[in-house]
């Protein structure tokens, strides 16, 4: 059980600190699996708090430091579906030590990188 309920705070940590940007939403486009949008747009897939065996998180990269960082993450990949060529990167949250704070600067990198430039303003006045 040990092994399950790390990743799955992890998870319900993340998915705070993304609800927590200007204009995020969540959304559950495929059943269970979830994702936070900004503006109609996602900008981090969370998958599914049933997914015990390997969850994890998809976020958009652009920074080329932080994408390279991120695919260092063990188990971590171009996200598929085409997604990795655009910057799009899956973190499994089993993967080792990534702190929390990390993947929530990389799920704000992949916000400021989705979101209009107006609410990317109010997340810095904030």
């Amino acid at each position: 059980m040990a092994t399950t309920s790390a990743p799955l705070k992890a998870r319900a940590k993340i998915r705070a600190f993304a609800l927590g940007l200007p204009g995020a939403g969540e959304e559950f486009p495929w059943e269970e699996d979830a994702v936070i949008k900004v503006n109609k747009k996602i900008f981090v897939f969370l998958g599914s708090e049933r997914n015990t065996e390997t969850p994890g998180i998809s976020v958009k990269l652009k920074d080329e430091e932080a994408h390279g960082h991120a695919l260092a993450v063990p188990g971590a990949a171009p996200t598929g579906y085409g997604l990795g060529r655009s910057g799009w990167v899956s973190i499994p949250l089993t993967g080792g030590d990534t702190p929390v704070e990390l993947l929530c600067d990389w799920v704000e990198e992949s916000y400021r990188t989705i979101a209009p430039k107006k609410l990317v303003a109010q997340l810095d006045a904030g």
